[in-house]
């Protein structure tokens, strides 16, 4: 083998190796996400099976529902999934995301210790805030812009007590997961999605105490990040997730996902 023959094959075996890179990389998207879908173990239930349809990998950053966003319009996600409905409708009013589309909801629970020296244990989230507040009860709160800190400040706002949360209240800035091992240490009272409470293995004392509320119902949707703002967006790819997860074939992977026999997720895309 002569020295040019050898350069030459070096050269197209680097070749090579570039495009596999780029191929790999074209075969993959990135989701920003709310940690509940995560944490509660729906993913690795669900990208394996998209995978499988699809080919796609789904390279997932699991954060609170308005980091997810502030990702998105950053142009470092390809699609969006999340649960608060009024800033996904935004996302999408700036023109930052394509259309958005409801896939599938659960709801919020109160927790908090079996006890219950609050005395909350009931159906009515906003009476229930009245007596945390009344009675300076520790209460712990995401503070982290997520879908369900959004949904804890609604129903403050609700019961009028936006400012009186008293002084038990405390924002930990932090994912759903860190937010109960707080409240697991501490004897304190969370407000959670019940999809990440069932899969939340540290309980020590807490359990449900304010569950069945309407107003706890907890929707979630997904968009396509608008390539009009981020040119470098994966549209294509990002719209087969899209188009999967709505789908009859998608709808049923999340309807199968179960811990202990209970439902964590209920899809209702197209309704």
């Amino acid at each position: 083998m002569t020295f040019k023959t050898s350069l030459t094959r070096r050269a197209l075996v680097c070749a090579v190796l570039a495009s596999a890179s780029v191929w790999a990389q074209a075969q993959s998207i990135v989701m920003s996400s709310t940690t509940s879908t995560e944490q509660s173990g729906l993913f690795a239930h669900l990208l394996p099976a998209f995978k499988k349809a699809s080919g796609l990998d789904v390279k997932v950053v699991a954060l609170g529902t308005g980091q997810a966003l502030d990702m998105a319009r950053r142009g470092d996600a390809d699609v969006v999934f999340v649960h608060d409905q009024a800033a996904e409708e935004k996302f999408v009013a700036d023109g930052f995301g394509i259309k958005r589309l409801p896939v599938m909801y659960n709801d919020f629970v109160l927790i908090g210790p079996k006890a219950d020296p609050a005395a909350t244990k009931g159906k009515d989230i906003v009476a229930a805030l009245a007596k945390l507040s009344a009675g300076n009860a520790a209460f712990v709160s995401r503070g982290d812009k997520s879908g369900t800190h959004a949904a804890e400040l609604r129903f403050w706002k609700t019961a009028n007590l936006t400012d009186k949360k008293g002084s038990g209240y405390k924002e930990c800035g932090c994912g759903m997961g860190p937010a109960l091992n707080i409240a697991a240490s501490t004897g304190a009272y969370v407000l959670a999605d019940r999809a990440t409470w069932l899969n939340f293995k540290n309980r020590a004392d807490l359990a449900i105490l304010v569950e069945g509320d309407n107003r706890l119902f907890n929707q979630y949707g997904v968009m396509v990040v608008n390539p009009a703002k981020h040119a470098h967006v994966k549209q294509a790819d990002a719209q087969k997730f899209v188009d999967w997860i709505t789908s009859a074939a998608g709808q049923g992977v999340i309807a199968d996902y179960k811990i202990g026999g209970e439902q964590l997720f209920f899809p209702n895309a197209g309704k």
